[in-house]
């Protein structure tokens, strides 16, 4: 017995030899010498770990590359992975909010290939600002005297706090001090900003005279909160941003207007809920107005500051601005972005997210019967696939008691157990990956925002039932 293993071992070809053989050409070519000796010597210690354990046949040296092609693939697959949200939710955080418009892309590609003039004046040959791509253009979409950008809209909130407000008073409504997503506080922030927070009012009420209460020789702000991802309903009352442009005016502070997803458009013509937009913001009298670039207005992640210009022109002298800047490849989607808005009666057909949220339910019902056979097919005869209505969300904190006709595909199991979540598996380990969500006994999966249907049916022909859960 030991001799006969000792001469299957003896028959395993080497790893100089795997590599010199003919098969091992492609296995090279992509992944390069280094690696592919790493791989092939790891595959043929797993083969001599099998012989041991009592295996007794010695791989093909074409099996040995194919296995350690395979150990390579996988390991160099991005984890950042393309995938079909079909969730429900179009602004979904943890899966990469707004789809940018194909100009964005296209811009931030030609940024991405060749030197740009991202802070270089081309008239007169000397040193620009970055911030003169998109500096014009939001003045012209908001209305606001001045403007700038950092990478997020928490950036935004962080750097015009310390800005304004850093080791002197914030005042700011009880009910405003909202939490977003991962468990990220606007106290928090706040605290970080250098900014004291001085809290008026109570939950669900605050008036006009809790704000004159708190002023004083040390405030250095007044903050309004929009609370984008909660409602207090009932028993309620907020002082409007109008209102408290009057009392920070008369009290010779800025007042500062936290939008969150932020709008430069009025929504309701699409079927949503009307959001303030950020140009009624600044013309209500806010010093500051903040707003996210990857949420309702459908661009890249970015937070936008926009307000009076001697307040933007402090925020641009704040040493924390160099450290929350945006790159050229962002900035040029953005710019990209923005200058769509100058069209808005084509917004729709060139703005993905505003073209997912437009999209009507008869539309998506008819998807829905259309690749119902399909997806039949797909899971077999353990399952039972039907058409359903749905309920989309805007997501990301916006609109969040807005929700938006749909339609999509319910599928249930005729087994019952564990059988929906080791298909949600199966969905999440295909090549593009199929997100939908678990409800009420189905796997639903929200057509709104299957836009590649070809793609989506290519890649579900391949679902293999057997991925473990």
């Amino acid at each position: 017995m030991e001799l006969s293993k000792a001469a299957l071992f003896r028959d395993l070809p080497s790893v100089d030899a795997v590599l010199k053989s003919g098969v091992a050409a492609a296995l090279l070519e992509r992944f390069g010498r280094v690696a592919a000796t790493d791989a092939i010597r790891a595959v043929l210690a797993e083969t001599r770990a099998t012989l041991k354990a009592g295996g007794a046949a010695i791989p093909t040296t074409e099996r040995l590359v194919t296995s350690a092609f395979a150990r390579l693939a996988g390991h160099d697959r991005s984890t950042l992975r393309p995938l079909f949200n079909l969730t429900g939710t179009v602004l979904h955080t943890n899966l990469g909010r707004a789809l940018v418009a194909e100009a964005a892309i296209e811009a931030a590609i030609e940024a991405m290939r060749d030197p740009v003039s991202l802070e270089f004046d081309l008239s007169n040959g000397k040193r620009g600002e970055r911030d003169d791509h998109i500096r014009d253009l939001l003045c012209e979409l908001t209305g606001a005297e001045d403007a700038t950008v950092v990478n997020n809209n928490a950036a935004a909130v962080l750097l015009a706090l310390n800005t304004l407000a850093g080791g002197r008073e914030a005042i700011v409504s009880r009910g405003e001090l909202i939490e977003i997503g991962g468990a990220f506080r606007m106290p928090d922030i706040m605290s970080r900003a250098g900014a004291k927070l001085v809290e008026v009012g109570t939950t669900n009420r605050t008036h006009a005279k809790d704000y004159r209460g708190a002023l004083n020789s040390e405030t250095g702000v007044i903050l309004k909160v929009h609370t984008s991802n909660y409602r207090i309903m009932g028993f309620t009352k907020d002082v409007s941003a109008s209102e408290l442009a009057e009392i920070a005016n008369v009290a010779q502070v800025p007042l500062m207007n936290d939008l969150g997803s932020g709008s430069l458009i009025d929504l309701s013509p699409f079927g949503l809920q009307r959001e303030p937009t950020v140009r009624e913001a600044v013309a209500e009298g806010a010093g500051i107005v903040t707003f996210s670039g990857d949420k309702l207005l459908g661009g890249p992640q970015a937070g936008f500051i926009v307000g009076k210009s001697e307040l933007i022109a402090a925020i641009n002298r704040n040493p924390m601005k160099r450290a929350l800047r945006v790159d050229k490849i962002r900035l040029a989607a953005i710019e990209a972005t923005l200058k769509l808005y100058r069209d808005p009666d084509r917004l729709p057909e060139r703005l993905p997210t505003l073209r997912l949220l437009a999209r009507k339910r008869t539309e998506i019902e008819t998807q829905a019967q259309r690749i119902l056979p399909s997806v039949q097919s797909a899971v077999g005869s353990g399952f039972t696939v039907s058409v359903c209505e749905c309920r989309s969300q805007i997501g990301s904190g916006a609109l969040p008691l807005d929700t938006i006709e749909s339609a999509g595909l319910a599928i249930r199991s005729t087994s019952g157990g564990l059988a929906l979540e080791r298909l949600a598996a199966a969905f999440r380990d295909l090549a593009r990956p199929v997100i939908g969500r678990l409800e009420d006994g189905a796997l639903i999966l929200d057509l709104r925002c299957l836009t590649d249907e070809t793609a989506f049916l290519s890649v579900l022909a391949n679902l293999n039932l057997d991925t473990p859960a």
